[in-house]
Formats: structure tokens, sequence, C-alpha cells
């Protein structure tokens, strides 16, 4: 097999090149519509610049997939809904981050209404409970909780390990750490008072 003459090869490149000025250009002039709907999906302006710039980033290194002649508009919106998709995944796998609840004062609640406080320090709540009353409240957990608990709050793992350890979706990680800790937090908060 014969190499090709290093004209030809020049050409080529030349071309590539041609092509690939061409492509961005005719991309960057549908920056705008892009952007419209970019705004239109997300709920902030800086969301939608951020979705924005990962389209052309995505869309510029796989210029080549696009046939030429084709609707660029629709290939670079399906890029953007695509990148939208998966940022919406993303959001749903990470934990929400909520602000403190009077529920959430259980425990603390409960020993202080116990001794006719008003609040009570950490300390004294640690005070009430021994250690062989966290590891009895732990071991009547239910297993599929307790093993959450005791992965992702003990073990300090990510939701994302303790879901592959356990062999179960994120999804399910999250709903049995929530009600464990529900149980745990109403189990110790009785032993306490």
């Amino acid at each position: 097999m014969s190499e090709p003459e290093p004209d030809s090869t020049g050409r080529r490149i030349a071309g590539e090149a041609r092509n690939r000025v061409r492509f961005e250009e005719e991309a960057l002039e549908l920056a705008d519509q892009v952007y419209r709907v970019a705004r239109r999906l997300v709920g902030s302006r800086e969301e939608a610049e951020d979705l924005v710039q990962d389209t052309y980033s995505r869309a510029f290194r796989s210029w080549q997939q696009y046939t030429p002649g084709t609707n660029m508009r629709a290939w670079l919106l399906r890029i953007l809904t695509n990148l939208n998709i998966d940022r919406g995944r993303k959001i749903q796998r990470s934990p929400d981050m909520e602000p403190l609840e009077e529920g959430d004062y259980f425990l603390a609640n409960k020993v202080a209404a116990a001794q006719g406080e008003h609040s009570l320090e950490t300390d004294k709540v640690v005070e009430h409970l021994s250690q062989d009353s966290i590891v009895n409240a732990l071991s009547s957990l239910q297993h599929n909780f307790r093993d959450v608990v005791v992965l992702v709050d003990i073990g300090e793992f990510s939701y994302a390990d303790a879901a592959q350890i356990l062999d179960i979706p994120i999804g399910t990680v999250m709903s049995r750490l929530h009600r464990g800790r529900r149980q745990l937090k109403q189990q110790l908060a009785e032993e306490a008072a």
C-alpha cells in the first residue's frame, strides 16, 4: 500500500480545517437561539449560560459527527436537551440540602421535656445515652435500614458507594437512610426520656 503524496495530505488537512471553520461559524450564528431555549429549560440565567457553554463545548469536540447540509439548529438543540437531561439526573441523585426543622431536634426536645428544660446541650443528650443503648437501637432497626445507616453515617461512604456495595439504586439508599435515621432517632429519644 503506498503512502499518500504529501500534496494530497496537505490538501486534506486544509479541507478539514476549512470545514471546521465553516462548522464553527454556522454553529455560533445560532448561539442566541440556543440560549433562548436553554433559558426556558433551566431556572436561572447562570444555569442557562453554563448549559449553552457545555453544549458548544460538546459540539466543537464532536463537530465531525455533524452531517453538513442537515439542520444544525436541531443538532445543537439535541445536544442541549441531552445535557439538560443529564444535569437533571445528576441533581436528582444528589442529596437535597434542607434547613433543619423542628423534627430534627426530636431527641433533644424529648430529653429536655423529660427534665423540664426548654433547651438542651448536645453533651447532655449524649450523657443520657450509653453506648449500649445506641448499639441496641441500631440493632433493632430492620437490616435494610441498618445497613444503609451504618455505611453512610458510621462508615462515611457516599450514597453512590453505599448503593454499589448494597447493589441497590441511589434513590433507595436515600429513602432507607431517611427512614432508618427517623426510626433510630425515635428509639433513642424514647430511651433517653
